[in-house]
């Protein structure tokens, strides 16, 4: 129980700053902020991976900690939940849609399962804060599992009341929403791996990378051998 608990522990933050851009337009990253050029796989390279959808605050800290994940092929950051088509990430940041910051995680379930996937999800954020994670209020941010069928919605299902029985909050009502996935829309291009190529943005340095590293810390035995 203290081990579960201690893989778990709520993400407590407090800082002010807030998973938003200040314009409209696209970031532009400075030769500082520069890294390395990510080898992304092609779209036909992911054909034989599974696919798991959650959406836990910001899609820039989420999509970091599941790609630390090892059996995880690709994540890519993106807006579902609601029922608006094509939405931008002004409308969906803005509170503007009933769609929330979500990540598509491509997954090879010879390496890692969808229930250790629940796990990684449950275990990186707080679901007991309702339409909020750390400074990042409104319901874009709220804590949704997505099942594609009923052995997934189970297994969700199970893991939530383990957390309840073995009382993993003290008490707090968990407010995740477990809801069919229907629709992912991917977020623009310069959203996608957004951490690593903007490692000195205020929100990157004082929200996505403290929440990165304690998952890390908690979460060892998951992690690939390269994750930064």
């Amino acid at each position: 129980m203290k081990i579960l608990k201690l893989y778990l522990l709520a993400l407590g933050l407090s800082l002010t700053t807030a998973c938003q851009s200040n314009s409209n337009k696209k970031v532009v990253t400075t030769e500082k902020e520069a890294v390395t050029k990510l080898t992304k796989p092609m779209p036909q390279d992911l054909d034989t991976y599974e696919t798991a959808y959650f959406a836990s605050g910001c899609f820039w800290c989420v999509e970091a900690i599941f790609e630390s994940v090892k059996g995880v092929k690709e994540v890519v950051s993106g807006y579902s939940g609601g029922t608006e088509k094509n939405p931008t990430y002004e409308q969906v940041g803005g509170g503007l849609t009933s769609h929330a910051e979500a990540v598509k995680v491509y997954y090879d379930p010879k390496v890692i399962s969808f229930t250790a996937l629940v796990q990684v999800f449950f275990g990186s954020h707080d679901p007991t804060t309702l339409n909020r994670q750390g400074p990042d209020k409104g319901r874009q941010y709220r804590s949704i599992a997505f099942y594609k069928n009923e052995q997934e919605k189970q297994v969700i299902n199970g893991y939530i009341q383990a957390l309840k029985d073995q009382n993993v909050y003290d008490g707090a009502p968990i407010t995740t929403e477990v809801i069919q996935f229907t629709k992912f829309y991917d977020a623009e291009d310069y959203h996608q791996d957004y951490e690593r190529k903007h490692p000195n943005n205020p929100y990157i340095t004082n929200v996505s990378i403290p929440r990165l590293n304690r998952f890390k810390q908690n979460f060892k035995a998951y992690l690939k051998e390269d994750a930064h």
